[in-house]
Parts: C-alpha cells; sequence; structure tokens
C-alpha cells in the first residue's frame, strides 16, 4: 500500500507502523482519514507521537472509524462517558490487561478498535505488546485449521471484573463467539479466543477445551507474532481488536503511567 499524505513506518513485517505527518488534535482531511484507514487495516496497530489529545479531540478522533460504545466492565468518565482512565500508580494493587486479550469479547458485539493516549509514562518500562492474530493463525498447521473451523467458545466478562468492582452489583456479558474469525475488511482469518475473557470450547468435553485453549493461549505468546511499543509522552496506540490481541507490561510500579482510551464500536463475528 502507498500512502501521499501519511509518513508510514512499518516496526515489523507482521504487525505495526508508527505513522507521522498528521496532527491528531485538529479535524482530519477526507485523504488522511481514507489513509488512516488504509493503515489499521494493512499494519492491524498504528502509532502516532507527540498528540496532546484533550477529550474532545480523542472522541473527534474515534468517532472518524465509527461509533464509540460505552465500555461495559468500567465506567466511563462522568462528563465523557466513552472515555475510560487507564491508571496506575504506587497505590495499584492490579493494573487492566496484564494478560494477552482482546478488548471487551465478553460482548456481544466486540469493539472493532481501542485508542490510547498516554500522558504520563514511566521513566522505564510500562510498554504494551501487540501480538498478530494473523500470524498467528497462519503458523497453524492445516489439520489444526481444519479442526478449529466452525467451533466457537465462551467469553465471559464476569471474572474479569467482578474481582476489581466486588461492591458493584452488576452482570456482566458472556457472549458467544467463533474461534476463527473472518475479519470483515480484509477478509483474512485470525485466531479470536483470548487467555482472560475466553473461558470454554462449546461442544467438547471439559478436558478436551481446556486442552485446546491452552495450546492456543501459548501459541499466540509466540514473540515472531509481535510488536513492542515504547512509550513517550502524549503518545497514542490504535489497535483492531479484530485481528490483534495485545498484553500491558506492569514493569515499573511504582512508578505513574496515566492516560485515557475511548472504545470504536464493532461488529458481531459471523457464526
Amino acid at each position: 500500500m502507498s500512502y501521499d499524505v501519511l509518513e508510514v513506518k512499518p516496526l515489523t513485517l507482521r504487525i505495526g507502523a508508527e505513522i507521522g505527518g498528521v496532527d491528531l488534535t485538529k479535524p482530519l482531511s477526507n485523504r488522511q482519514t481514507s489513509e488512516l484507514r488504509d493503515a489499521i487495516a494493512d499494519y492491524q496497530v498504528i502509532f502516532f507521537r507527540d498528540q496532546p489529545l484533550d477529550h474532545e479531540s480523542h472522541i473527534r478522533f474515534g468517532r472518524v472509524f465509527g461509533d464509540l460504545a460505552i465500555h461495559s466492565g468500567v465506567a466511563g468518565l462522568e462528563d465523557y462517558p466513552e472515555v475510560i482512565q487507564i491508571h496506575a500508580d504506587h497505590t495499584s494493587k492490579n493494573v487492566p490487561g496484564e494478560n494477552w486479550h482482546s478488548d471487551l469479547t465478553c460482548d456481544p458485539i466486540p469493539p472493532m478498535g481501542s485508542i490510547l493516549c498516554l500522558h504520563t509514562v514511566p521513566e522505564v518500562g510500562g510498554d504494551t505488546m501487540f501480538a498478530s492474530m494473523y500470524a498467528a493463525y497462519d503458523a497453524l498447521s492445516p489439520k489444526m485449521k481444519a479442526y478449529l473451523e466452525g467451533m466457537q467458545a465462551v467469553h465471559d466478562g464476569d471474572h474479569v471484573y467482578r474481582p476489581l468492582f466486588p461492591d458493584v452489583d452488576k452482570k456482566y456479558n458472556t457472549s458467544i463467539h467463533p474461534i476463527i474469525r473472518t475479519h470483515p475488511v480484509t477478509g483474512k482469518k485470525g485466531i479470536f479466543v483470548n487467555s482472560s475473557y475466553t473461558t470454554e470450547i462449546v461442544g467438547v468435553s471439559k478436558d478436551e477445551s481446556d486442552a485446546v485453549l491452552g495450546y492456543l493461549y501459548k501459541h499466540v505468546m509466540n514473540p515472531n507474532f509481535h510488536v513492542r511499543f515504547r512509550w513517550r509522552p502524549h503518545s497514542v496506540a490504535f489497535w483492531d481488536n479484530r485481528c490483534t490481541q495485545h498484553l500491558a507490561v506492569w514493569d515499573y510500579f511504582p512508578q505513574t503511567r496515566s492516560g485515557y482510551r475511548v472504545t470504536v464500536a464493532g461488529d458481531k463475528p459471523p457464526a
């Protein structure tokens, strides 16, 4: 793919690119919007530097790619319900996203993408790792691909959010999605189970489900599928949840890492 108005620097051969030549604090031109849509399809996760987004510009940028979803597990800001805070400091007992996951796969319609902007980052550490589920799928054997095709799995939000918010009286989403998902834009296939939300495979014994899911969870940890992003203040990461997983590395305690995220609404994975 060629780009005319964006500066696109691929970070690996399989996933990730850093984008320049655009100011996200301002409204985007039609050409910028078109090329950003191409870039997220081509690279699955794209990164920007020196973008001091306020809540209004953050929301405006997210809406370029679709309606914004209200997070089903975490409350948004009082005046900006589409925006959630991502924060860890010396008082934190845990941090969001410590395990490999795709955001909110427990939802009936999981999000298309997530856009995170960090304004405060630790002096060292605090990277986010991203994995290409296209690359992970492509590396499966033909027999494993055939076995998984058409199978479904349960994704449950209760065990993720109940321990974090024990005093909140709320029923968290549980949904069933295909294990192998075809991306609606690229047509590529990717693995669509993750160790945070997925609890079981439908229609097989618990032992078989645990063994297959355990294999897939280990498989996606292969560093050959990954890109690792080193944050700086006012960096932005925009990832496609339909074909990636990510993990927030908590190696910076007791330093502070803080910012905000919006979630772009998605489409229901086809059965």
